[in-house]
């Protein structure tokens, strides 16, 4: 059977489109369909049902796509197996991570891989959780790193990092001076937070909700679309927020920011890595292990 038939194959079961298809693997959309037809004819079954609305594979394409899945994942073991026996890592490492992870866990990562791998050619770009899943269906991405889990059964999805998410003020506060307060007074003070349709917004919300405080009691007095901007108007004292510890690092060593404890409340999130197994390369295998090797330290 012919090997780049079967890739074809399986990215169209993925995309459940055609035209998708040919857009990624820079190739005519007849072409696309033709190959599909060969290896239709090759095995004697059909494997997709189209309409005008959408493509589903039916029973031979659900039987051959398990399948394609485990060869491609042999195939990249061999391939992987084979440079490490050469005793080298190279390439390229495209990743994509949400701007909480980009800008506070992954640099000091990327920086410890660089070490041992120099010869990998790394590029990280920073974007929403649902645009990374969009860039790593498209092959764009090799890894990517969210915040919140996300329902993708092809994908491989794995928590590599618990972050603590803490109420911050101004240090020289004049809305709230106690480092300590209860959930009553939360909902009485001026409130900043993420824009609507945020995932860090949707994820402080629910950990608000398993603690019994309804986010829609917060006296919310401003929504923002950055972390930067958010811990600016705190500085500034326009209000207190909510934010990944590993965001406030350094205002907090600085003093700029100070944290205030909820009693009775704790907030944790998970910090996940997202990725097709049977595609993993060898750089992207290499970093995975050292996340996992530091996964310790990087809280």
């Amino acid at each position: 059977m012919n090997l780049e038939y079967l890739r074809l194959f399986y990215a169209v079961a993925n995309n459940k489109n055609f035209s998708q298809t040919a857009k990624e693997l820079h190739i005519s959309q007849s072409s696309v369909s033709l190959q599909i037809k060969h290896l239709e004819d090759m095995l004697q079954a059909k494997l997709f049902e189209r309409t005008t609305k959408k493509v589903e594979l039916t029973p031979a394409g659900q039987i051959l796509y398990q399948k394609a899945k485990k060869m491609l994942f042999l195939m990249n073991e061999i391939q992987n197996e084979l440079q490490e026996l050469k005793g080298e890592v190279a390439g390229h490492l495209n990743i994509g991570a949400s701007l909480t992870i980009g800008e506070h866990v992954l640099p000091f990562l990327i920086a410890g891989y660089k070490k041992r791998y120099p010869l990998v050619d790394v590029h990280l770009k920073m974007c929403n959780s649902e645009q990374i899943i969009e860039k790593l269906y498209k092959h764009e991405l090799n890894l990517g790193f969210i915040e919140s889990m996300l329902s993708y059964p092809n994908l491989k999805q794995i928590p590599f990092q618990e972050d603590e998410l803490i109420l911050i003020a101004s240090s020289s506060s004049q809305i709230i001076e106690s480092t300590r307060l209860s959930k009553e007074e939360l909902t009485s003070l001026p409130f900043i937070i993420r824009e609507k349709g945020s995932g860090t917004r949707q994820v402080i919300e629910g950990s608000l909700r398993k603690n019994e405080v309804a986010p829609n009691q917060l006296k919310t007095v401003l929504e923002l679309e950055h972390t930067e901007s958010i811990k600016s108007a705190v500085e500034a004292d326009l209000g207190i927020a909510i934010i990944s510890k590993s965001a406030v690092k350094k205002e907090l060593q600085l003093g700029t920011l100070k944290e205030i404890k909820i009693e009775g409340v704790t907030l944790t999130r998970q910090f996940y890595m997202v990725y097709f197994e049977e595609a993993l390369q060898l750089t992207s295998k290499k970093l995975i292990e050292l996340v996992f090797s530091q996964s310790g330290s990087l809280s």
